[in-house]
C-alpha cells in the first residue's frame, strides 16, 4: 500500500506546531472536561469541549486522530473546536491505545465504549456525529458494524465523515507501517470495514444517518480507490452515503484547513470546496435546509 510518508509530501512542521497550537487555544478558550475516563485503562481518556451555552441537549461531534494506529494524540487534536463550538456544537476527542502497545482489536473496543460513553452521561444530546481521519476514519467506520446490544445502549449516531480513511487494511499486512501493529492477514479481515461491510450488508439502523466519504485530490491512489470503493459498497447496501473529493489538498492538509474557523476569509476559490465540506458537516449536524 501507497502510504503518504512515502508519497507525495510528509506533513510540513508548522501544521504540526498549528495542531499543538490550535488545542491550546481550544483549551484556552472553551468551557471543557479534559482527560476524562470513559474506561479503566490508562490511556482511555477523552476530551469534552463545549459550545458557549452549554446543553446536554448538544448535538456532539466526536473526533479520532489519525496516525497509522501508531502515532498521533488527542492533545494535538483539538483543531476543529472553534469552529464547531462556535456553531452550538459539543466536540469530544478522544484517546485510544496506539500501537505497539494497542491492537487493532483493542482499538476498536476502545472507541466503542468511548462512544458508549458519551451517549451514557449525555442522553439528551441530539445527535452524535463520528469523525475520523486517515487511521481515525477506519475506527469510526467499524462503528458502522458495532453490536451495541451488548453495551445496553443504543448510540443517537446521526451521522459519519470519514476523511482519507483506510477501510481495506490487507495491503498494510506485508508493509514496514505493520512493523508496531504486527497485525495478521486475519486481523485486517476481522477489522476490516470493506470486507465486513461487503460480507454482511449490514443494513442501517437509521436510514437517515448520513456518512459523507472525503478524499483529497493529492492523496495517494490507495487512499483514493479505497475511499471511493468504500462509498460504493455504502451505497449497495442502502446507506445515505456521499462521496467528496476536495481540490488541490494532501492526505496532511485536508483535515486540518476542513476545520479552520477563519479559512472562508482568506481562500482563493479552488479551496472553497473545503469551507463547503464544513459547511455540510455543519448543516447535517444542525439540520440547515
Amino acid at each position: 500500500m501507497e502510504v503518504p510518508e512515502r508519497g507525495r509530501r510528509a506533513e510540513a512542521p508548522w501544521k504540526k506546531l498549528s495542531k499543538e497550537t490550535a488545542t491550546k487555544r481550544a483549551r484556552a478558550t472553551r468551557r471543557n472536561l479534559l482527560h476524562v475516563p470513559y474506561g479503566d485503562g490508562e490511556g482511555e481518556n477523552l476530551d469534552i469541549y463545549f459550545p458557549e451555552r452549554v446543553s446536554e441537549a448538544s448535538p456532539f461531534c466526536v473526533f479520532f486522530h489519525g496516525g497509522y494506529w501508531q502515532s498521533g494524540s488527542k492533545d494535538t487534536s483539538a483543531f476543529m473546536v472553534n469552529p464547531l463550538t462556535a456553531q452550538g456544537v459539543a466536540v469530544v476527542i478522544v484517546a485510544y491505545d496506539i500501537a505497539p502497545k494497542g491492537t487493532l482489536d483493542q482499538m476498536v473496543d476502545q472507541v466503542t465504549r468511548s462512544i458508549v460513553y458519551i451517549q451514557k452521561q449525555y442522553p439528551r444530546n441530539e445527535g452524535i456525529y463520528l469523525c475520523g481521519h486517515s487511521a481515525g476514519a477506519h475506527l469510526a467506520a467499524m462503528m458502522l458494524l458495532a453490536d451495541w446490544t451488548k453495551h445496553a445502549v443504543a448510540p443517537n449516531l446521526r451521522g459519519f465523515f470519514l476523511v482519507s480513511g483506510i477501510y481495506d487494511l490487507e495491503p498494510i499486512v506485508f508493509t514496514s507501517q505493520n512493523g508496531p501493529l504486527l497485525m495478521t492477514l486475519e486481523d485486517a479481515r476481522r477489522n476490516g470495514p470493506q470486507q465486513l461491510l461487503e460480507a454482511a450488508l449490514t443494513q442501517p439502523v437509521d436510514p437517515a444517518c448520513h456518512v459523507l466519504v472525503i478524499v483529497g485530490q493529492h492523496d495517494s491512489p490507495e487512499f483514493s480507490r479505497q475511499s471511493r470503493e468504500f462509498y460504493q459498497t455504502l451505497c449497495r447496501g442502502g446507506w445515505n452515503a456521499s462521496f467528496e473529493e476536495l481540490h488541490d489538498v494532501d492526505h496532511f492538509e485536508i483535515i486540518w484547513k476542513l476545520t479552520q474557523d477563519d479559512y472562508v476569509l482568506t481562500q482563493a476559490p479552488p479551496y472553497m470546496c473545503l469551507f463547503l465540506s464544513l459547511q455540510m458537516i455543519l448543516r447535517t449536524i444542525l439540520q440547515e435546509p
